[in-house]
């Protein structure tokens, strides 16, 4: 995924450098809201890779994890230590409706390939309403405290890379990111397979958020 201005920690797009500070942050990376180190995604949200994303997540085609994963793979930053994978964890009432954790058989596809361990060490502890139609402050406190680390010692000083299959506005995965520092995670660092395209043009277009509720391609 490629965007003329990108913040150069959290990987957002923009439209132009107005909203980067003169370390190229956005301001929600400036406010230290994300609790990510870094982000990278495969793709935008959009046509052919949107379309089998929701056959792979919402239509039950677990097959598609494999081919969904070789895209994801093109994303994993080479150069970047990376200790464990973790995937981003369903509450258990949704994975028992779903019959899958779609973001771990992503995981495991990259661990498969580049030989690291997956560790399913985060749990979501609380159901939370769907984050769409949400504010950004509202979807931060929507998924404030929904995470948490049962072993600390599975994460404790390792680096490491929290896969998810699509980022909005980063809330959720800045709150499960949040639980693994808080966990004594070294860095965090988070990959996805896609990223929804929410460009802001200047700094008017962005509102900081009311709550501090969470601290810290193409086919």
């Amino acid at each position: 995924m490629t965007a003329d201005y990108m913040c150069s920690c959290c990987r957002a797009p923009f439209v132009n450098e107005s909203p980067l500070d003169e370390y190229g942050r956005c301001p929600l990376c400036r406010l230290g809201l994300t609790s990510f180190d870094a982000a990278y995604s495969y793709g935008f949200y959009e046509g052919t890779l949107r379309r089998l994303i929701h056959l792979f997540k919402y239509g039950g085609v677990q097959p598609l994890s494999q081919p969904l994963g070789e895209r994801l793979m093109l994303a994993f930053p080479r150069d970047l230590g990376i200790d464990i994978l973790v995937p981003m964890p369903l509450h258990w009432k949704r994975r028992l409706a779903r019959g899958f954790n779609q973001s771990e058989l992503l995981a495991r596809a990259v661990g498969k390939r580049f030989n690291v361990a997956v560790v399913p060490a985060v749990r979501r502890i609380r159901s939370t309403p769907a984050q769409a139609g949400l504010t950004n402050s509202k979807r931060r406190a929507n998924v404030a405290g929904a995470f948490r680390v049962d072993k600390a010692s599975l994460v404790a000083g390792r680096r490491v890379l929290l896969v998810d299959d699509v980022l909005t506005t980063g809330a959720t995965a800045a709150a499960c990111a949040a639980a693994l520092k808080k966990a004594g995670a070294r860095s965090v660092t988070l990959l996805t397979l896609a990223r929804v395209d929410r460009r802001w043009s200047s700094p008017a277009d962005w509102q900081p958020p009311r709550t501090a509720a969470v601290s810290s391609g193409a086919f």
